[in-house]
């Protein structure tokens, strides 16, 4: 893989990790929800999530999902299912802001393995990504040269790639969270985010292996 190769998947996947997504939008969702810094726990668990994939998609799970159609199937209705539940949740969830913990007043707050789990469930229940991934990541691949160390630059260069935009977004949750403290918008913010994770899981439910 030549440096100019390189740089072609580097700003591919640069547009493509800004693109607004079942990751993005949740790692926006907890900021507003329990601070930027805590939500930092929920972005890890999306890049957990999407290290996992890339790994898999290079082995050649792809693959087997296009082969086993059925599998791919029983995967996709998962995550769409789980993705519409989130849906849900954001539509009941309370106008209040989540406080941290008082040990006067016992406040329970969201643990940060329960923002990571979450977040890992968000990033992997879309099986498409390993089918892109498989179908992707050849094409940048010089195979006169060693094939793995490559997968791994390329790996490492998604992985940063998304993390940076998980980042702003989060941010972006962070500045928003200033203009949410009134109920009624907050409301509307959580009906807005309810919305749009129940269209992410209907899309999924309607895609084609």
């Amino acid at each position: 893989m030549t440096l100019q190769t390189w740089w072609l998947f580097v700003v591919t996947v640069f547009f493509i990790s800004a693109t607004p997504g079942p990751n993005m939008m949740h790692a926006l969702s907890r900021s507003v929800q329990v601070g930027f810094r805590r939500s930092t726990a929920a972005m890890a668990g999306c890049i957990s999530a999407l290290l996992l994939a890339l790994v898999l998609s290079v082995v050649g799970i792809g693959a087997v999902l296009v082969a086993m159609p059925h599998l791919f199937d029983v995967i996709r209705y998962a995550g769409a299912a789980y993705l519409v539940y989130l849906g849900i949740k954001a539509w009941r969830a309370s106008d209040a802001p989540e406080v941290p913990e008082d040990p006067a007043t016992n406040t329970p707050k969201t643990s940060a393995w329960v923002l990571y789990r979450t977040g890992f469930l968000v990033g992997i229940s879309n099986p498409k990504l390993l089918l892109f991934a498989a179908a992707f990541f050849p094409q940048f691949i010089d195979h006169h040269r060693p094939v793995l160390p490559q997968f791994g630059i390329l790996v490492v260069t998604y992985l940063f790639s998304d993390g940076l935009w998980l980042t702003v977004y989060g941010l972006g949750g962070r500045s928003l969270s200033r203009f949410l403290a009134r109920r009624p918008v907050r409301r509307a913010f959580n009906r807005l985010t309810a919305c749009v994770f129940i269209a992410f899981g209907i899309v999924i439910l309607r895609a084609k292996a």
